[in-house]
C-alpha cells in the first residue's frame, strides 16, 4: 500500500530465522539446484556483494535473519537495508536520478516506486532464462494473476518490473467465538443469517454492528472498529466501500488499478456511486468504536485483540499475530461484505525488482537473489515461522499438501488460516485495486484529508467527494 509501514509494526520479527533454519542451507540448496538450475548456474556471480533495500516486511525480516542458505547456494553476499516506505522511496529516487546503483534489488511499491519510477527498473523479461541465467521456477504464471498484474507491470504488459513478493489484502476479520455463540439470537433478531461471507451486504454489516452495540453481549462493547485515522489507512478502509458500491477513482478503474496509467483522466469521485459510498461510510463510522478515527491498521488490530469490538476490515497478514495471542482459535476470516456492485478487498502487496543501472555481475547476482527470494521453497520456509511469517504469492505453494493441511486448525502456519478467504479475495472480481498512477501519493492525501473532515462533521459526503476529485485532478493535471 501507499504508506503501509505502520501496519507492519506489530509484525516485526515475523518469519524469523527458525523457519529458514528448519529447511536448512543444504536442503534448500539441493531443492533449488534440482528444481531451478545446476550448481554452475547459481555460482556464476560468486564473490559478489549486492544491496537490497526493502520496507520492514515479514518476508524481508525472514530472509535477513538467515541469508546463509542463499550464500551457500550462490557465493553471493546480500546486504539488506530495511526502512519505512517513505524513506525507501526517497533513497530509490535519488539512486535512479544519479545513474548509479547503490541498491541493486529494490522493494518496488506499485504506487510509490513502480508508477513514478518504472523507467528506472530493469525489465525482468530480459533476464528470465536468458544468457545463461536461471528462469523463474514454475514460470511467471505460477504467481497469482491479479498480484502479478498489480505488482509487476505499468501501463501494459510489455515490460515486467517486479515479481510479487508480499500480498497484504484487506478482509473481514471477526470474533468467531461470538458469532457462533450468538448466531441463533442474531439470526432471529436481524432476520438473516449473520455468518460473515461475501453474501452479507455492507448494509447488513451495519446492522450486525448495531446489534453488538446493544445490550446483547458482555464480551465486547462495540460491533465494528476501523482504521479511520487521518492517514493512508483511512483511504484504504474507505476504498473497500467505494469499490463495493461501484465507485471508482477514475474511469476504467479496474485497468488503472491493475496495470496503471500515467494519464488516467479526470477523477470520477464526484459520481453518484462514489457519493453513495461516502454516505454509507459516514453512517457506518457513526456507530463504530469511537476510537476508530484515531487508529491506523496497527491500532485497530490492537483494539480488536483487546476485546473492544466484534469485527473489523483489516489486512489479512495480521492473522499471524492474532493467532499467536490471546484470541488464538477465536478469530474468523471472510471476504469483505458486498455492496450494490460487488465485494471489494483492497490489495496492498508489492514486488521486488532490479535497479536498471545495475550491470555485469551485480545484475546477475541481483537476478539470482530475486529468483531465490520469490521461489516456492523460500516462501514455504517463511510460512513455517512460529510467528506466522509472510504470505505466499504463488499458486503452487497454496497447492502443497502441507500448506493445504495448515489452512485448518490446528496449524503451525497461522497465516494459512486465511487461505480459503484469500483465494476469493484475490479473484479478479473481488480484489480491490487503487489507482496505480505517478501522482497517487498526492491523491491518497487528498482522499484521507477530505474523508477525515467528513467524519468530524465538518462537511457533507457530497462536498467531500467533490473536493477530493478537484484535488486529485490538480495532482494529475487532468
Amino acid at each position: 500500500m501507499t504508506t503501509h509501514h505502520s501496519r507492519r509494526d506489530i509484525l516485526k520479527g515475523l518469519g524469523g530465522a527458525a523457519a529458514l533454519t528448519t529447511l536448512g542451507a543444504g536442503s534448500l540448496r539441493t531443492a533449488l539446484a534440482k528444481t531451478m538450475a545446476d550448481d554452475k548456474t547459481w555460482k556464476q556471480a560468486s564473490g559478489t556483494t549486492i544491496q537490497f533495500i526493502s520496507e520492514n516486511t515479514p518476508p524481508t525480516t525472514a530472509i535477513a535473519a538467515n541469508l546463509e542458505p542463499f550464500k551457500q547456494l550462490t557465493g553471493i553476499d546480500v546486504k539488506i537495508t530495511q526502512l519505512e516506505l517513505g524513506d525507501l522511496v526517497k533513497k530509490v529516487a535519488l539512486d535512479f536520478g544519479s545513474g548509479r546503483s547503490a541498491y541493486d534489488v529494490i522493494y518496488a511499491d506499485p504506487y510509490q516506486v513502480v508508477a513514478p519510477y518504472h523507467q528506472g527498473l530493469m525489465d525482468l523479461n530480459t533476464l528470465n532464462g536468458k544468457n545463461g541465467l536461471p528462469a523463474v521456477p514454475k514460470g511467471i504464471g505460477d504467481f497469482i494473476p491479479t498480484q502479478l498484474g498489480a505488482a509487476g507491470y505499468f501501463g501494459n504488459r510489455d515490460a515486467l518490473y517486479a515479481l510479487p513478493y508480499d500480498c497484504p489484502t484487506m478482509i473481514w476479520i471477526y470474533r468467531k467465538d461470538l458469532f457462533e455463540k450468538y448466531h441463533d439470537q442474531m439470526k432471529k433478531d436481524l432476520g438473516f443469517d449473520p455468518t460473515p461471507s461475501d453474501k452479507i451486504t455492507w448494509e447488513q454489516y451495519y446492522q450486525i454492528a448495531k446489534w453488538f452495540n446493544g445490550d446483547h453481549v458482555k464480551e465486547v462493547k462495540y460491533g465494528t472498529g476501523h482504521q479511520a485515522k487521518q492517514y493512508d489507512s483511512l483511504q484504504c478502509d474507505f476504498s473497500n466501500v467505494l469499490m463495493a458500491y461501484g465507485g471508482e477513482y477514475f474511469k476504467n478503474g479496474d485497468q488503472v488499478g491493475l496495470l496503471g496509467s500515467a494519464k488516467p483522466g479526470p477523477s470520477t469521485l464526484d459520481q453518484p456511486a462514489a457519493i453513495e459510498a461516502a454516505k454509507f461510510y459516514q453512517k457506518l463510522l457513526k456507530i463504530a468504536d469511537p476510537g476508530s478515527t484515531s487508529w491506523d491498521w496497527t491500532g485497530v488490530a490492537n483494539a480488536f485483540e483487546n476485546g473492544r469490538f466484534a469485527m473489523m476490515p483489516e489486512w489479512h497478514e495480521f492473522a499471524g499475530s492474532l493467532e499467536s495471542g490471546k484470541l488464538k482459535g477465536k478469530v474468523g476470516y471472510a471476504p469483505l461484505p458486498t455492496g450494490p456492485k460487488r465485494s471489494a478487498n483492497l490489495y496492498g502487496g508489492t514486488g521486488i525488482g532490479i535497479n536498471g543501472n545495475a550491470t555485469g555481475k551485480q545484475k546477475t547476482a541481483a537476478w539470482l537473489f530475486v529468483v531465490w527470494a520469490t521461489s516456492p521453497q523460500t516462501q514455504l520456509a517463511g510460512l513455517k515461522s512460529k510467528e506466522g511469517g509472510g504470505t505466499p504469492t504463488r499458486t503452487s505453494v497454496y497447492n502443497m499438501p502441507e500448506v493445504k493441511k495448515a489452512s485448518h486448525p490446528p496449524t503451525d502456519m497461522p497465516n494459512m488460516l486465511t487461505a480459503d478467504t484469500m483465494q476469493i479475495a484475490w479473484d479478479k472480481d473481488h480484489i480491490g485495486l487503487r489507482p496505480k498512477i505517478p501522482a497517487w501519493n498526492q491523491a491518497d492525501t487528498a482522499v484521507f484529508t477530505e474523508l477525515s473532515k467528513m467524519l468530524a462533521g465538518q462537511q457533507s459526503p457530497e462536498q467531500t467527494m467533490k473536493t477530493a476529485k478537484q484535488k486529485i485532478d490538480s495532482a494529475t493535471g487532468a
